[in-house]
């Protein structure tokens, strides 16, 4: 029941070898002419041990339950020994019950993903203070992901992550690297977190539960059923894009699931087919040439 009964187990004891994420990274260096090309391959490693061999939510998964996760940094200038500039590329997926089939839930493009490291040097983190910003970084998206991935689990579920990694910016607050702050722009770690723990965006975080444990998990079953739920809780996006228009959250949302709701309502009838299209492209009207395919029946 992945993490249902894991959501129950949180005050159990943890196992010190337990996982939570299974994540995959890859380093690209397109605009990087070094040919020291050894220590990219460390830093990957690196990373990917940081992510792989922590412990990030209090429940206890099974190693089946990890959760997928993607990290793809595209390096744009490195000088050839600790410092780089790059942006990331962060997708953390989870399975659909009844299925083969791995549903997107978080899709964040961070331009700012710049940082120091050294090969060698270990990645130091603690909750209660900033060590590097590369730590900082993979730490913030650690526990954006698992509070993500309890949030469609059980509703609201990812509450207690949202705090840990608001404890994390708060942290990198005095650092000199972009993305931190709220006057940095409107598309970054500040206003990720802010819109995760702002009661505003409480029904989006619903909707999560709602699409996946009484929507996609459910298809598997009665496919109709599944598919009717989603068509009934996707309308409660139109009242917060009054209010919210243009905010980060929603653009992650549809970023992760334009594609995907065009697929679910694929086989649907004329009217509902309808009611979707007129539903996303008032919510997500930058998508519009994806939801045509509803409008023209295709």
């Amino acid at each position: 029941m992945k993490k249902i009964l894991s959501i129950l187990l949180l005050f159990f004891s943890i196992p010190s070898f337990a996982q939570d994420l299974n994540a995959r990274v890859q380093i690209l260096s397109p605009q990087v002419q070094s040919t020291n090309k050894r220590a990219l391959d460390v830093l990957k490693t690196t990373i990917q041990d940081f992510l792989n061999n922590r412990k990030w939510c209090e429940a206890t998964l099974q190693a089946q339950e990890r959760i997928d996760c993607n990290f793809v940094i595209t390096v744009k200038d490195w000088d050839g020994s600790s410092n780089f500039k790059a942006e990331a590329q962060i997708i953390s997926t989870r399975p659909v019950y009844g299925s083969t089939y791995n549903t997107p839930i978080l899709s964040v493009n961070d331009k700012n993903f710049d940082f120091n490291y050294s090969e060698g040097q270990p990645l130091d983190f603690s909750d209660q203070s900033f060590s590097s910003n590369l730590s900082s970084l993979l730490a913030f998206y650690a526990y954006v992901i698992v509070g993500m991935d309890f949030d469609t689990f059980s509703k609201l579920g990812g509450t207690p992550y949202y705090a840990k990694a608001q404890t994390v910016l708060n942290n990198a607050q005095s650092a000199p690297y972009t993305g931190w702050k709220a006057f940095e722009g409107l598309r970054n770690r500040y206003w990720l977190i802010e819109n995760l723990t702002n009661k505003s965006f409480l029904p989006l975080r619903s909707l999560l539960y709602t699409y996946h444990r009484e929507g996609l998990d459910l298809m598997s079953e009665d496919v109709k059923k599944g598919r009717k739920n989603i068509a009934s809780a996707l309308p409660d996006l139109t009242e917060l894009n009054q209010q919210k228009q243009g905010s980060m959250l929603n653009q992650v949302f549809f970023s992760a699931k334009a594609d995907e709701i065009v697929d679910i309502f694929s086989a649907s009838d004329p009217i509902e087919k309808t009611k979707i299209y007129n539903v996303m492209v008032q919510v997500d009207p930058a998508d519009q040439t994806k939801f045509e395919a509803l409008k023209n029946g295709k």
